[in-house]
């Protein structure tokens, strides 16, 4: 039995679009409970290896970086054969990395449709596609499913994101339901706005463009729907994902859980 400092020692996870935001937050916290990562992800190739060098350092784990093209799925059969080869098996599988456009459905640009289809559905199916079989035969797996409130409502403007993550919450119970009776779970984390860098530079550029302050962006504008006006943090998702990654979510399979300040409590 893993020790509860360490719950996820000797285990291998693969985490998507983690050299930033969310997804580096969730590869920090499955480290820090004892798995060997990799990472994947877009960035400077030196800005990659510090991160890499840094994780492993800090929590004593082998982490690797594999970079791949996820919109399509020969990418997505390149990164997981090269994540196998790095840890020798994907225990855990973090389906993370995202786009997002926002634009009138009517003027919404079909490649745009396409391309966040291919990145926020296409490549989770294809990267659960190839890990399975592995999951299957040691009779265990863990997949982790980053949704968004916008898999459980919608938003206006929204019209491809939103359907890609409403499918993202469709494909998990789909996969728990298959995974029931095979030590395989599959769950769903669906965050409202979280504070990334990403985030943080769109209040600077809203507050800029309307000529309001960064308080009246947070509160009136990107947290207009969250009731409790507070961002969700990485470390919220990361320790979630770790939770359900571990030996006490063995039994949680097939949800959808909403960190959203009570967004979707509407």
């Amino acid at each position: 039995m893993p020790s509860r400092t360490s719950p996820l020692s000797g285990r291998k996870a693969l985490v998507t679009g983690s050299t930033s935001g969310i997804g580096l937050g969730i590869a920090e916290a499955l480290a820090r409970a004892g798995a060997d990562i990799v990472i994947n992800g877009l960035g400077n190739p030196e800005e990659i290896e510090a991160t890499r060098a840094g994780l492993a350092e800090r929590h004593g784990v082998r982490v690797a970086f594999v970079g791949a093209n996820l919109m399509q799925a020969d990418g997505v059969g390149t990164l997981i054969h090269d994540a196998e080869a790095a840890l020798g098996s994907i225990d855990i599988l973090v389906n993370n990395a995202g786009i997002q456009l926002v634009a009138p459905i009517e003027s919404f640009p079909p490649e745009k449709w396409d391309a966040i289809l291919a990145l926020n559905l296409s490549a989770a199916f294809h990267a659960i596609r190839l890990a399975f079989a592995g999951m299957k035969s040691r009779r265990f797996g863990r997949i982790i499913n980053i949704a968004s409130a916008h898999g459980l409502v919608a938003s206006p403007f929204k019209s491809a994101y939103v359907a890609a993550k409403h499918g993202l919450i469709g494909l998990t119970k789909v996969v728990a339901l298959e995974g029931a009776e095979l030590g395989i779970t599959a769950n769903a984390i669906c965050p409202g706005y979280v504070l990334t860098p990403l985030v943080e530079r769109q209040i600077d550029e809203q507050a800029a463009a309307h000529g309001i302050s960064r308080e009246d962006v947070v509160r009136n504008v990107l947290l207009a729907a969250q009731p409790n006006k507070t961002f969700a943090t990485v470390d919220e998702i990361g320790e979630l994902t770790a939770f359900l990654a571990g030996p006490f979510g063995g039994s949680i399979t097939g949800a959808a859980y909403a960190v959203d300040g009570g967004w979707t409590a509407h």
